[in-house]
């Protein structure tokens, strides 16, 4: 062939390859799915290890038609090379009725290292490289389709400094591991809080915008275990932090995860609040004939209650309430919804979104 002819040959695959992308006919292996693969699904939700699991798991199963992916909270790092599964994790037959099911699974792994230790391991490149290629073993060791990073305590710990070295390290962390990942064609995940009064400085939501294929905010906790009672999330908070995701992040990309659950506390006592599921917050609420009141500037129910001569307070969240902060999200284009955690809801959590 001579060189007329093949530059002509170049030229005409390159225009094939061009036309091909841009219809969709064809996309590179490395390259990032830009939507759920499972089409019409726009949840993702989590499956705790501990509780009723298979109870959990039938939850996922029985609102398929609406998921498109569960990670199961199957994970823990504490080390560079260290990623230790708690009690039933890598279950086959979790895994392959989900598939079955036409969900992708892609399973969380969390951390517990701390600011100052994970901002070490993540500007080391060879400790860097060592902690993404026992990432990789974990995806490989199971048919997962991807892997979801929840790393919280680096975020919650240390001082400003370290949070700093923080983000600047996740950075090169989760750009090396979404590259690993896509050339495997698997997802790419991060799970972060909201960056939203003073909280979430540790993620750095324009550079992992640009890395991942889903970019989960907790939109949970507003009000903790460890603080004063109120609404575990609130509309003007979901208002702030959607402003600032949707500046900073593909609003294709981003998901927000709702509360099924809520917390007991003791009316002047902080720190201790109870865990409970939105069935348990019910229960409770019944056993002790107590009002139930909808709080309609955060969109959140709450009751009342005394037991052995102290005062609780109750927040949770429903699918009333899920309806009314539903709004907000499709306000800034935001279709992506998670759910923590599968059976911990109220079944109208699934009406909610299916209706807005």
């Amino acid at each position: 062939m001579d060189h007329a002819s093949g530059t002509r040959a170049r030229t005409g695959l390159a225009l094939l390859l061009t036309v091909a992308l841009l219809t969709g006919l064809w996309v590179p292996a490395h390259a990032a799915p830009q939507e759920p693969r499972s089409s019409g699904r726009t949840g993702s939700a989590w499956l705790p290890y501990w509780g009723d699991v298979d109870a959990a798991y039938r939850d996922a199963v029985r609102h398929a038609s609406q998921l498109h992916t569960v990670s199961p909270f199957w994970y823990e790092t504490s080390g560079d090379t260290t990623v230790k599964g708690h009690q039933g994790a890598g279950r086959h037959d979790i895994i392959d009725g989900l598939h079955d099911a036409g969900i992708e699974v892609v399973p969380t792994v969390t951390e517990t290292l701390g600011a100052r230790k994970m901002a070490a391991l993540m500007h080391d490149p060879q400790r860097r490289q060592d902690h993404v290629d026992t990432l990789l073993d974990l995806v490989d060791s199971r048919s997962y389709d991807g892997l979801d990073l929840d790393y919280e305590a680096m975020a919650l710990t240390g001082d400003r400094e370290d949070r700093d070295r923080v983000r600047t390290g996740y950075n090169k962390l989760v750009k090396e591991l979404c590259a690993r990942l896509h050339d495997l064609d698997k997802q790419c995940v991060v799970t972060v809080l909201a960056r939203v009064r003073g909280s979430g400085q540790a993620f750095d939501y324009e550079r992992l915008g640009g890395y991942v294929d889903r970019f989960r905010i907790m939109g949970y906790d507003l009000h903790w275990s460890g603080g004063d009672a109120g609404p575990l999330s609130a509309r003007d908070w979901y208002e702030e932090f959607l402003r600032y995701a949707t500046g900073t992040v593909p609003r294709h990309k981003i998901e927000v995860a709702f509360p099924g659950y809520g917390w007991d506390w003791v009316s002047g006592v902080t720190g201790h609040a109870a865990h409970l599921t939105w069935k348990e917050a019910e229960a409770l609420r019944e056993r002790e004939d107590a009002e139930y009141r909808f709080d309609k500037v955060s969109g959140t129910p709450h009751f009342t209650y005394r037991k052995d001569g102290a005062e609780h307070e109750v927040w949770y969240q429903d699918g009333r309430g899920v309806r009314a902060q539903l709004p907000l999200l499709r306000k800034y284009g935001v279709r992506g919804t998670g759910l923590w955690a599968l059976g911990f809801e109220d079944p109208e959590f699934w009406s909610a979104l299916r209706d807005a």
